[in-house]
């Protein structure tokens, strides 16, 4: 699959994911239901991160 077909099924995704969470939680501020979004996507990409065994090269990611 190409990185083009990757980038608009991931922004596909996360535009349905957004509409289908705001129509889930209605009586919720919109920004307590980002953050759960947010906490949400972080444990299910470091869980893919362990599934695929990158986890261990975090020390190789330069930050500055």
């Amino acid at each position: 699959m190409s990185w083009v077909v990757a980038a608009f099924a991931s922004a596909f995704f996360a535009g349905i994911t957004s509409i289908l969470a705001k129509c889930g939680i209605k009586q919720t501020n919109s920004d307590v239901a980002t953050a759960i979004r947010t906490c949400v996507v972080l444990v299910f990409a470091w869980a893919m991160a362990g599934i695929s065994g990158s986890i261990g090269t975090i020390v190789s990611v330069g930050f500055f």
